[in-house]
């Protein structure tokens, strides 16, 4: 995903979550009155001793990398020009990870969005920062295993198809790789386990449950024929058949993991995440496709509390 367009989803991602804070009024304790003839021995002053709770960093943004595993899934493929309307019984899908030499370059080269990337920026709606409201992209990807054996079910060319083929370069290349882009919204927990609260060395669990929209490239081949979209940045997004993004569905998921702070501001995460996607009329050639998939996604990114 280029960068233009992803800096695009942040700023809305911030603005639906400014859209989200509720102002809350600082109320200041009055103190009970004394009686001024006790002899009573006063506590001592806890005025100079730091909060337990920060009254900042409200906001937090991470960057990441991931690795995305999915089950097999069936693909139904509508081209009525050329006679077919078939399923492709459970295809089996892998990611399309970089190599750590490619991670390193692209990286080096300021080139963020070459791999699988994870970016996610929130805001803390309570003041002990325990739960907050959170935009989430995840950049993955979807590629059919070339050369696998799948049951093939339906009409193709105009005949009757019941039968195991090969998935080819030329009959069914299907992919999803610029990627099946998952956008949501999620609400965020999170409780200490281990260390000082919000400061360096603090260990946390988190956990989120959100919702949103698939937003998918598609590029494929499917009975020899690849689909045609148009320019990358003429026709980028989102709801014509030629555009190079599409919304095309949506995608509900839960994610858990832990949270260790590095410093005041800086930290690390490593959550695992399951999702659940419906993608209706992908773009292939002279037709549509139709899939719903499960996703298992490891992902460690690198946070900013601000």
């Amino acid at each position: 995903m280029h960068t233009k367009f992803t800096r695009h989803l942040i700023f809305i991602a911030t603005l639906s979550i400014l859209a989200c804070t509720t102002a809350s009024a600082e109320t200041t304790p009055v103190a009970p009155p004394t009686n001024l003839d006790s002899a009573a021995p006063q506590e001592p002053s806890t005025a100079n001793q730091p909060p337990l709770i920060i009254d900042d960093k409200n906001w937090y943004f991470s960057w990441g990398y991931s690795r995305q595993y999915y089950a097999p899934s069936d693909i139904h493929i509508s081209q009525p020009g050329l006679g077919n309307d078939f399923t492709v019984h459970q295809a089996k899908a892998t990611d399309f990870h970089t190599n750590i030499p490619e991670t390193i370059d692209s990286t080096l080269n300021f080139n963020f969005f070459a791999p699988q990337e994870n970016i996610r920026i929130g805001r803390f709606m309570d003041a002990e920062k325990t739960f907050a409201i959170e935009f989430s992209l995840d950049h993955t990807k979807y590629n059919t295993n070339l050369d696998q054996v799948a049951r093939v079910s339906g009409t193709y060319h105009n005949a009757p198809i019941d039968q195991d083929k090969v998935l080819d370069k030329q009959f069914f290349d299907y992919k999803l790789h610029n990627g099946l882009n998952h956008i949501m919204l999620n609400a965020v927990w999170l409780n200490h386990l281990y260390g000082p609260k919000q400061k360096p060395g603090d260990l946390e669990a988190i956990s989120r449950v959100g919702g949103g929209i698939l937003l998918p490239h598609a590029d494929n081949t499917i009975d020899g024929h690849p689909n045609q979209l148009g320019p990358k940045w003429v026709n980028s997004c989102c709801f014509s058949s030629n555009d190079w993004w599409q919304l095309r569905g949506w995608t509900v998921g839960v994610e858990v993991g832990v949270r260790y702070r590095m410093t005041e501001s800086l930290y690390l995460e490593l959550t695992g995440k399951e999702a659940y996607g419906v993608l209706r009329k992908v773009a292939v050639f002279e037709g549509t496709a139709d899939q719903e998939l499960w996703l298992t996604e490891g992902v460690f990114s690198l946070g900013y509390l601000f």
